[in-house]
């Protein structure tokens, strides 16, 4: 979805769905808040720019991205008719294999909730080299993934809804 520009936050309404009648849940990481709430901020604005509903969109925060997915499981459980979920993480290289075993778990764990669940869940989680491209890409000079994953999640809410009939 990204752009040819780089800019995240790019997207054309005319060929996004209108929102307003889907329910969205977002998980968020509270790893790296500088980051995760930049993303989470970018995701709500865009939804809200395509039509949707501020009392549709419900908020949940986890520890890490690794409890992404156990948070991303539990909130399509717990609210009724969500038509996507955006799990919203980062994780930066350290020195040790850690960014490896996190990001291919997060990764896989987001995959394994989309085969085996109904709801689809956007994958909204930056495995950068460092924290400025991070911060590059969750509102600075690329724009936002959050507001890339946004429009994913309408799209395959929309998808969803008319893979039902």
């Amino acid at each position: 979805m990204a752009t040819q520009n780089n800019n995240l936050s790019v997207y054309d309404k005319t060929t996004i769905p209108n929102a307003k009648d889907f329910k969205f849940g977002i998980v968020v990481s509270e790893w790296n808040p500088e980051i995760t709430n930049g993303m989470f901020q970018g995701a709500f604005d865009a939804i809200l720019d395509c039509g949707g509903i501020k009392e549709n969109i419900v908020r949940w925060d986890v520890p890490g991205s690794f409890e992404l997915i156990y948070g991303c499981k539990k909130i399509g459980e717990s609210y009724e008719m969500l038509d996507a979920i955006i799990a919203i993480g980062n994780v930066i290289q350290g020195e040790t294999k850690h960014f490896d075993y996190v990001c291919e778990g997060v990764a896989q764990g987001i995959k394994d909730l989309n085969v085996q669940g109904d709801i689809p869940v956007i994958f909204c989680v930056l495995t950068d080299n460092n924290r400025q491209q991070s911060l590059d890409r969750s509102g600075g000079k690329h724009g936002n993934k959050g507001t890339e994953a946004a429009i994913a999640a309408i799209k395959m809410a929309q998808l969803r809804k008319d893979a039902r009939f």
